[in-house]
């Protein structure tokens, strides 16, 4: 099957020329407020339009639908979710894997489930789909492809459904809310040509065989009859939601399917543009105005009525659905190890957030409505009014303290899971007090049921006022609090304002009042939280570290079970403790890259995977790119829950001690060089830290002469440098032919006696052949005398990637590298000498943040190397 290929055209000129700080920061923040924008004034133009309807009237629409209809919009609504399964499956065959039919069913019901209800379905929709099918053994580039062909089905149907009803169904000659607009019957055929032409294009393109150049991308088309499936797929999703649409809407409007059809996927195509989370109220405003309710109070009603249901039998109830799906996997991942576990370990903290974050809003969105009278006049005679009152505005203290605790379970802070779980307890009582909510109270009570036991995922013993809130973050808690006020505003228009109405205190006439109050009470609960954050920052520490805090890291390094911690002893990384001092990480920054060295060091778990959080949060304030550079296998986890990528970076070489001899034929070459020097004179020397300091000017000496032959210069980060005041924290190893010393080394040796290892290793140019062997075999035999389990080598640069046509970008161009690319590094020479000594080869990998920052993050590591970018290509 022809897959669709999509390359970028490289240009340097991307990479030389950066964006400006500035530009950086619009860009962040460009998205974010421009969904507000759009949201703002869909929110103005939906009151604008329904200025004559009363809330009343649409809770009575909605309580009128009958059973029947709502069973035939559930039974369209999972319809419309198994023709979407149709783009995963269909796009799993066309990059030529294959899954069985019910697990790619259940991950694309979750994906969609999720990006239908919040929206922006490519990053939604795209992350979910990565996460599964990275576990199902999909590569990057695969599940890349994966996306794309499901993003292009989506919009590929959606054009040709619009496309083909505009050109069969005419529609009204006021598509408007203004006699300013012109008429939709001047621009309908145009609009339909220009719509329909979209795919019409891309299936006719497959008879084109070779990759077609647009902008900077190289486009291979799939073939007519795989492009034609992805639109029909495509346009039976979009049928299918219109159809949900359609069952629910009153039988007063009098319009044909077509007729509907034509203005439903109009709605949608502008919904979708807007960027607004699930169109909200943008789709709202279009089939209002599509339908000319805007003065006809009678269809305005149950037209917002039937939109309302729409939302929970398509958005609500699948996201609800795949939620508990998500949550029921889990549980039994608990007991076994299933498909599902432990991806979802990581994943249950963002669900509960998302879950968190919606049962806010429902609170906020409750305290704005007018409850029912029958509960209340029940209300009236079982409890006080002073009781009612209060839990009314708590309600809404609780639902905005909810939406800003949701960000801090997504960073799986301790704190916020003890009060999330207390505020969905007490929100549920409160629920039941204002009104017989038993709705919401039965939400907010499922929920506390389901993150009780989840105590171990919220970890972090961090504070949340030192949570970084990203603006998309800010956006989304500024919207539902927009929307909460313009439900306040809907509800009660009927009321004329008044300063009085803030002091009224009634069972009858009390809404309006209490609803105000509820709003101005979350707003300043929202608020106090702003300004708390706001006095309490934190700043990443860019100083090099301190005498005092190098003595407070040795103990930490000489611990560790990774003798590569003693780099930190260099001093040319910063050091960031966790706040018991019970590990570090250290790092540097190169451009708006934040790097650090290595795993974060200590022997406490907790207190490394905080530091890992830390780190992360700390670089987003400082608008930088967090990267872990050469982290291990057993640590992966800690970056993957967040939200890094990872890359191979190359293989480390580690030699088992107890194993090590120069035994056998295949050591024959070394033994005899080893024997040869030995009779030659050389002999190995340990010396102590606190004696090395009186032999730093005669191995001064050696290293300056060592530089000079190699036409090489000092590099720094991952490797240390000569200087007096590093060398002086570790032993040296030092070779000595006779009375002269002709190579030394400092090595680094753990406490615990797991692994020893060397850093800056140097010898005489006109020193005898051999002299490296000698000085690494006679440390391991050393290191295996003294009790020691491992030897480090240290690591071989993109050694072990693949070329495979399988395997991701990123490891075919390093493997092309690792290959061709001896002018620079002697890459494959490297690998090969240590081999001679039979390690063990592990993976090293670099996490990076997704986007398309790679290639000056990649840029930047090699600069921090290499001491500068003239130094990435020179020896």
């Amino acid at each position: 099957m022809e897959q669709q290929k999509v390359e970028p055209v490289p240009r340097t000129e991307d990479a030389l020329n950066p964006p400006s700080q500035r530009v950086v920061v619009l860009r962040r923040v460009a998205g974010p407020l421009l969904s507000v924008g759009m949201l703002v004034l869909a929110l103005w133009g939906l009151r604008q339009l329904a200025r004559h309807v009363t809330y009343h009237e649409i809770r009575e629409y909605v309580a009128g639908v009958s059973r029947a209809r709502l069973l035939l919009a559930i039974v369209l609504t999972m319809l419309g979710f198994g023709a979407m399964s149709l783009y995963d499956r269909f796009g799993l065959k066309s990059i030529g894997r294959s899954l069985p039919w019910q697990r790619v069913t259940l991950i694309s019901f979750i994906s969609y489930a999720f990006s239908n209800a919040v929206g922006m379905s490519f990053l939604v929709s795209g992350s979910i789909r990565y996460r599964f099918y990275l576990q199902n053994g999909l590569s990057t580039a695969e599940i890349a492809k994966l996306v794309l062909y499901c993003t292009l089905s989506f919009w590929l149907g959606l054009l040709a459904l619009t496309g083909a009803t505009l050109l069969v169904e005419p529609l009204p000659a006021g598509l408007q809310a203004s006699d300013w607009l012109i008429q939709a019957s001047d621009w309908r055929i145009p609009l339909a040509i220009v719509l329909a032409a979209v795919p019409l294009a891309w299936i006719l393109g497959g008879f084109i065989r070779k990759p077609i150049r647009l902008w900077r991308w190289r486009v291979l088309l799939p073939r007519p009859a795989s492009a034609l499936r992805q639109v029909l797929v495509g346009a039976l999703d979009w049928w299918l939601a219109a159809a949900v649409m359609y069952v629910l809407m009153p039988d007063s409007l009098h319009a044909s399917f077509g007729h509907f059809l034509a203005i439903f996927v109009i709605a949608q195509i502008v919904g979708l543009i807007s960027h607004v989370p699930g169109g909200l109220g943008v789709f709202e405003t279009v089939m209002l105005a599509g339908f000319h309710a805007t003065n006809d109070q009678h269809l305005a009603a149950p037209i917002l009525g039937a939109l309302a249901m729409f939302r929970v039998v398509y958005y609500l109830m699948p996201l609800c659905a795949a939620t508990m799906l998500v949550l029921q996997r889990e549980a039994r991942g608990f007991r076994k190890q299933s498909l599902w576990s432990p991806w979802f370990t990581g994943l249950l903290p963002s669900f509960f957030a998302g879950l968190t974050l919606v049962s806010g809003a429902v609170l906020l969105f409750s305290g704005a409505t007018r409850a029912l009278p029958d509960r209340m006049a029940i209300l009236r005679d079982a409890l006080p009014l002073s009781v009612l009152e209060v839990s009314h505005f708590m309600a809404s203290v609780i639902g905005m303290l909810l939406l800003i605790l949701a960000r801090g379970l997504q960073r799986r802070l301790d704190v916020a899971y003890w009060v999330t779980l207390v505020l969905l307890v007490a929100g549920a009582v409160f629920s039941l007090l204002k009104g017989i909510d038993y709705e919401e109270a039965s939400l907010l009570a499922l929920l506390a049921m389901a993150l009780a036991p989840a105590h171990r995922l919220f970890y972090r013993r961090a504070s949340l006022l030192s949570t970084n809130f990203s603006v998309g973050w800010i956006v989304a808690i500024l919207a539902v609090f927009g929307c909460a006020t313009w439900l306040v505003m809907f509800s009660y228009k009927h009321v004329d304002y008044s300063s009085s109405l803030w002091w009224e205190f009634s069972f009858h006439e009390g809404g309006a009042p209490r609803a105000l109050r509820a709003l101005v009470g979350a707003a300043a609960a929202g608020l106090l939280f702003a300004f708390a954050s706001l006095i309490k920052p934190q700043r990443l520490r860019r100083a090099p570290p301190s005498e005092t805090e190098l003595e407070r890291a040795l103990p930490l390094i000489r611990n560790f079970h990774s003798a590569q911690a003693h780099l930190a002893l260099m001093g040319d990384k910063r050091l960031l403790f966790d706040a018991d001092g019970k590990a570090f990480l250290m790092y540097d920054t190169e451009g708006r890259s934040w790097v650090t060295m290595g795993d974060p060091v200590g022997e406490d778990e907790d207190a490394r995977r905080e530091l890992v959080w830390s780190f992360l949060e700390q670089c987003e304030r400082a608008g930088g790119w967090p990267v872990f550079y050469q982290v291990s296998p057993d640590d992966l986890d800690m970056y993957l829950e967040v939200g890094m990528n990872l890359l191979k970076i190359g293989e480390e070489a580690r030699v088992r001690l107890e194993a090590f001899n120069l035994d056998g034929k295949s050591k024959k070459t070394l033994r005899g060089t080893i024997n040869k020097l030995g009779r030659d004179g050389l002999r190995l020397e340990i010396v102590p830290a606190d004696e090395v300091a009186p032999l730093l000017p005669r191995l001064k000496e050696i290293s300056d002469a060592w530089l000079r032959d190699k036409n090489a210069r000092e590099k720094r980060f991952s490797l240390g440098a000569f200087d007096p005041r590093y060398l002086v924290r570790t032993p040296m190893a030092l070779v000595w032919q006779g009375e002269r010393i002709v190579a030394f080394a400092n090595l680094f040796l753990t406490a615990t006696k797991e692994e020893a290892s060397l850093d800056l290793m140097r010898f005489v140019p006109e020193g005898p052949a051999g002299i490296m062997d000698f000085l690494f075999v006679e440390l391991m035999q050393w290191a295996k005398q003294q009790g020691y389990r491992w030897f480090n080598l240290g690591m071989a640069p993109l050694a072990g990637l693949t070329s495979r046509r399988q395997a991701p970008l990123w490891n075919r161009f390093g493997a092309l590298v690792f290959g061709r690319g001896e002018r620079f590094y002697n890459f494959q020479g490297l690998q090969r000498y240590k081999d001679k000594f039979d390690p063990e080869w592990e993976p090293r990998y670099m996490a990076v943040p997704g986007g398309i920052a790679l290639p000056m993050i990649l840029a930047n590591v090699a600069s921090l190397i290499s001491g500068g970018l003239t130094g990435v290509v020179r020896r």
